[in-house]
């Protein structure tokens, strides 16, 4: 089991609110008493757990410079998944397929953001390349404040031969380029869909995007040439979701 170390008040809470069986341990400032701490250690009472009550020297030590706020915890790191469980979880889907497809996104931040907003938007799993990606890592699961243990995250090794796959089961990939013809605004995206965004900086790669059935692009009507890459996500995806569902 691969572990890692949250701290700070925020990311221990979210922690138990979304994933209290994978907490491993918890350490806590034996001289602080604050209610949002209390609050913690009751709840993890509840659960049967009792923190390590300790110095406030052994907390800066586990935290290494972060903020731990007088909290840190141990976890087990959410899973990520195969592309064969990608291929179980697409042939059982009772509903619209939506999924976020990262090609090649390093930056762990801009992973956390996506996860956050496909989870609030109800995508069914994000999709992320193995090599030259990040993966679910701490900083990860700290934006994404809970959504890397509810958002299923599945690694592919070969992107183009993934979407490839995608499409023969009647999932339309449509990619995310300044480039394109179309508005995200005048393009449909209530079929089954996988929505493709690029790297940072560099977008989508050739391969990936001649896998693209259609393009899209976002209206950009001020001095900036681009979005940052999970802003853009976050509109793409509640475009789809506002299409889905009909709100005006």
């Amino acid at each position: 089991m691969k572990t890692s170390k949250l701290f700070g008040l925020h990311s221990v809470q979210a922690a138990l609110d979304n994933s209290p069986g994978k907490i491993v341990r918890v350490w806590v400032d034996a001289q602080r008493d604050d209610k949002r701490l209390n609050k913690i250690v009751a709840d993890l009472a509840q659960l049967g757990m009792e923190p390590e009550k300790t110095e406030r020297k052994k907390l800066d030590r586990l935290a290494a410079g972060h903020n731990h706020q007088g909290i840190a915890a141990e976890v087990a790191m959410p899973e990520v998944l195969s592309e064969s469980d990608l291929k179980d979880a697409v042939l059982i889907l009772e509903y619209s397929a939506l999924f976020l497809v990262l090609d090649n996104v390093q930056d762990p931040h801009n992973l956390g953001a996506c996860l956050r907003t496909a989870d609030a938007a109800g995508a069914h799993g994000v999709i992320i390349t193995k090599d030259n990606s990040v993966s679910i890592t701490p900083a990860v699961c700290k934006v994404a404040s809970g959504a890397a243990e509810t958002m299923p995250v599945y690694q592919v090794t070969n992107l183009a031969r993934a979407l490839r796959w995608l499409k023969e089961q009647g999932i339309w990939v449509v990619g995310a380029a300044g480039d394109a013809d179309k508005s995200v605004y005048h393009s449909d995206l209530t079929m089954p869909l996988a929505i493709v965004i690029g790297a940072e900086g560099a977008g989508m790669r050739r391969l990936t995007k001649d896998q693209c059935d259609f393009l899209v692009k976002l209206p950009m009507l001020g001095q900036v040439e681009s979005l940052n890459l999970s802003v853009a996500t976050g509109v793409l995806l509640y475009e789809a979701l506002r299409q889905r569902t009909q709100i005006a």
